[in-house]
């Protein structure tokens, strides 16, 4: 990771996602996790594209699972976030935090007619 390269907003909600499931971290219970928390519908299209950018990225790596009679012999992968990963989360949640500061006048004290 280069020191400006910051995860985009959905790749931010997918490594949280994973870091939040922990050991069940596997895509079904992403986008549930995802659906759930940030209320957003999420396509496992969309999931899987995003999962394999954050591997290209040296963000999440993924092993697989046994399988088991009632996955019917498929197996699923268990995605992770590397370190490299929270780094990443954590400059974001820095530079985000200073781009807030300050703002609570007028974002947080405006009512709407």
């Amino acid at each position: 990771m280069t020191p400006t390269e910051l995860p985009g907003e959905f790749e931010q909600m997918v490594l949280l996602a994973i870091l939040r499931r922990g050991d069940e971290a596997y895509a079904l219970a992403l986008v549930e996790e995802l659906e759930r928390t940030a209320g957003r519908t999420v396509s496992r299209g969309a999931l899987y594209r995003t999962l394999d950018r954050l591997e290209e990225k040296g963000w999440v790596r993924w092993t697989l699972e046994s399988t088991t009679p009632d996955r019917g012999g498929h197996r699923r992968r268990r995605f992770r976030a590397t370190a490299d990963a929270v780094a990443a989360l954590q400059a974001s949640k820095r530079a985000l935090h200073r781009l807030w500061d300050g703002l609570d006048p007028i974002l947080g004290g405006r009512r709407r007619p």
